[in-house]
């Protein structure tokens, strides 16, 4: 039943994070054909924004090890986009010598997270990313910046928001298109996002160029993304199935899942373009793969028992 609320956008863009956030954390390590099927499925379920794969080095990510042979088979689509994660530019020349489009770069707005995922500080790790986008820019690619630990850190506690902020201008500055918004424990809760949000577009990053990107550690995902949706922002990461975490991060649990989401969306009149039991079948059929349940609320109450 569909009963729609003011203050709401008619439309949501889903940036399906599966393929690449979701199964970078997961113990089994699928085959090349499995992932390049699990994006066909996705995109036949109506999602147009799948980030595939990550040009990270292969011993840090080795589940993401066949990037480069994943893309090679994956069919093109100039209706479909397929942005993947670089880390620096040896990762921007390999995205680049195979003809990607749009990427995505991962800050931290933590120094602990930026030193435990990067190796860096956060002034190294913006110095690492400066010519990276440079040249993707250059280049008539589109960028992504991530910003992780934006509603609380494992180390460090509670995380001033004027310090997430600081991060994000400084990424935003480089030239990227959007910033999503990584609560990567799952500790923020509605009233925090809120607060995020508005501070963002005080520092001159409007809504229209915010994702938000929710894990359900403590069950407040999608409060949090119905919070960012009153403040403006109209697009959400989520993982089919509910797949993934951080693998740099134990206290992370799963992503949105996109299942969850859609049945949210779809039940507040707002379209996203996914079929939803399209999605419950590729998820289910990846959860085969993986060897487990998956986590999605949808996803289980829409399987056969």
């Amino acid at each position: 039943m569909r009963v729609p609320l003011d203050g709401l956008p008619d439309r949501v863009t889903i940036y399906e994070v599966g393929p690449r956030d979701g199964l970078q954390n997961e113990d089994a390590i699928v085959p090349v054909a499995d992932k390049a099927e699990f994006v066909t499925r996705l995109a036949d379920a109506g999602l147009r924004t799948i980030e595939t794969t990550s040009f990270v080095h292969p011993k840090w990510i080795p589940q993401l090890a066949d990037a480069a042979e994943l893309l090679d088979v994956l069919p093109r689509d100039p209706a479909l986009r397929y942005p993947v994660l670089v880390p620096n530019e040896r990762g921007l020349d390999r995205a680049l010598a195979l003809g990607c489009t749009e990427i995505a770069i991962f800050g931290s707005a933590t120094e602990t997270f930026a030193r435990r995922n990067l190796n860096r500080t956060i002034d190294e790790s913006l110095e690492m990313f400066a010519p990276v986008v440079e040249r993707a820019l250059a280049q008539g690619l589109w960028v992504r910046a991530y910003v992780s630990m934006v509603c609380g850190d494992p180390w460090e506690g509670d995380v001033p928001i004027d310090q997430v902020v600081s991060v994000s201008t400084r990424l935003m500055d480089m030239g990227c298109s959007q910033l999503s918004l990584g609560d990567t424990i799952g500790a923020g809760t509605p009233g925090q996002v809120t607060a995020l949000i508005e501070a963002h577009q005080a520092a001159g990053i409007g809504a229209d160029r915010l994702a938000v990107h929710f894990h359900d550690t403590y069950g407040q995902a999608l409060s949090n993304t119905l919070a960012a949706l009153r403040a403006g922002v109209t697009t959400v990461d989520a993982s089919a199935g509910g797949i993934g975490g951080c693998p740099y991060a134990e206290s992370a649990t799963g992503n949105l899942s996109t299942e969850d989401l859609v049945w949210m969306l779809h039940g507040l009149g707002i379209e996203t373009g996914v079929d939803l039991g399209k999605l419950v079948a590729t998820s289910r059929w990846m959860a085969e793969r993986l060897g487990r349940p998956s986590p999605s609320r949808v996803v289980q109450a829409m399987s056969p028992q």
